[in-house]
């Protein structure tokens, strides 16, 4: 029997995808659990398995669509599915004294629509079959069809065989300048685009930077992973009232410390204890001390957490993203150090959870491998808190009534002047500088 295939839904908040890649095309032989399509949200990309084996009988919504979630986009067959019996089985039972119009039925696949959209469709000369549904279990609406419309006038054509390519290869054909008649898409074009990104991807990196390299004189399009970091911290910036204070903290003790934990650990399994370890380690703590930083404002007023969810900003080639350790404060230091490798390891092999990159109370962020001494960080909402992280440099320092070299390092805290005021924040940032100037306080 067909095996429809959906839009999936990660996590609550959640309300739509966007398909970059097809890994499978119509005709193809699939395998449950083979990756059959990957999705970008506002949060992740992620790849979505088979959910039956057979063959890709249909692919209903092309690379490069956002559509809601829970929309149908593809049909399998399973194997030994007749095709006339796949044709009445890939089609849910349209709704008592509708009827089924004859494009539905030339088409081979009954397509699921309301009467209105029916109508709709067929005044305006659309194939229902070419439009992505986002009523319930993929129904077309009105709405889809008017949507529908209003991209093919909005989007140049586009040659069959340039959409079966850009499905195969991922290409988003918003992306794609056609040479064709009237700007008309052709397989040539997506080829360029295919073969131009591959020369991107090849491309090295600048010694010491994350990000992918930037050539003088291109116009890079804001779509993507971009196009969602730009748009959350413009959201956060006018929503919200964050101010940033600032310290400067000796960790001269602190830095002896991570040495003698590199001393004692030295087993290959053991993990690797980083100073933004145990700066973590010590936020933790921190925020039990003045709980109302690690807190969320909603729309029913400020929640105070009883976890700590430590969020930890990972540069990406595409982006940043702020995955989590959950109960953070109930790790020990090894057991945190091991967690947060982990988390960023998933995030630079793309195998982070829906899970993992949601849910966080307050988040680090640290900039000291880049030689910058202090910033202002701009909040990841909802969250109240960021902390700013900088590089630890020797420098003449007043210690014990005597001018000595000592490690200073500059710490940035942005905080939300809604949810409290600078008392609160700044009676935080102390404590955690006073934490970190004598970590052995961190085990009372």
């Amino acid at each position: 029997m067909a095996v429809h295939v959906f839009m999936p839904k990660w996590g609550l908040t959640m309300t739509e995808g966007k398909i970059t890649r097809w890994f499978k095309q119509e005709g193809d032989a699939v395998v449950k659990g083979e990756p059959l399509f990957e999705v970008e949200t506002s949060k992740i990309t992620n790849v979505v398995e088979a959910p039956a084996s057979g063959r890709v009988y249909r692919i209903l919504v092309p690379a490069g669509t956002t559509v809601p979630v829970k929309t149908r986009v593809a049909v399998i067959a399973e194997e030994g599915d007749e095709p006339q019996r796949l044709r009445a089985e890939s089609a849910p039972v349209e709704e008592a004294g509708v009827e089924k119009e004859v494009e539905a039925a030339s088409k081979g696949a009954f397509v699921q629509a309301t009467p209105a959209a029916r109508r709709l469709a067929k005044e305006w000369g659309l194939d229902l079959a070419a439009v992505t549904g986002s009523g319930p279990e993929g129904r077309v609406t009105e709405q889809d069809v008017r949507r529908h419309r209003e991209a093919l006038t909005a989007q140049p054509a586009v040659s069959p065989q340039a959409q079966a390519l850009a499905n195969k290869e991922g290409i988003d054909l918003s992306t794609v300048q056609g040479t064709g008649e009237g700007g008309r898409i052709t397989k040539a074009d997506v080829l360029r685009a295919a073969e131009a990104r591959k020369k991107a991807q090849a491309a090295p990196a600048p010694q010491g930077f994350e990000g992918t390299r930037v050539l003088p004189g291109t116009v890079l399009p804001m779509t993507g992973m971009r196009r969602l970091i730009a748009d959350n911290m413009m959201a956060s910036l006018h929503q919200s009232a964050q101010l940033t204070v600032f310290v400067e903290v000796d960790v001269t003790e602190l830095l002896r410390l991570k040495n003698l934990v590199h001393q004692r650990f030295t087993a290959p399994e053991d993990p690797k204890v980083g100073t933004n370890d145990l700066i973590c380690y010590a936020v933790c703590r921190a925020l039990r001390r003045v709980p109302i930083l690690n807190s969320w404002l909603t729309e029913e007023g400020i929640r105070v957490h009883d976890v700590v969810n430590l969020g930890i900003a990972v540069a990406l080639p595409q982006g940043l993203i702020v995955p989590n350790v959950k109960n953070a404060h109930q790790k020990s230091l090894l057991e945190l150090s091991q967690e947060i490798k982990d988390l960023v390891s998933k995030a630079r092999e793309n195998r982070l959870s829906i899970d993992e990159i949601q849910g966080g109370t307050f988040t680090v962020t640290n900039v000291s491998m880049l030689g910058v001494d202090g910033f202002t960080p701009i909040l990841n909402p909802p969250e109240t808190g960021i902390l700013g992280v900088g590089r630890a440099m020797a420098k003449p320092a007043v210690f014990q009534n005597q001018i000595v070299i000592r490690q200073l390092m500059t710490l940035s805290l942005t905080f939300d002047h809604r949810v409290t005021d600078g008392a609160p924040a700044m009676t935080f940032l102390r404590t955690l500088a006073d934490f970190l100037e004598e970590p052995a306080t961190l085990i009372a």
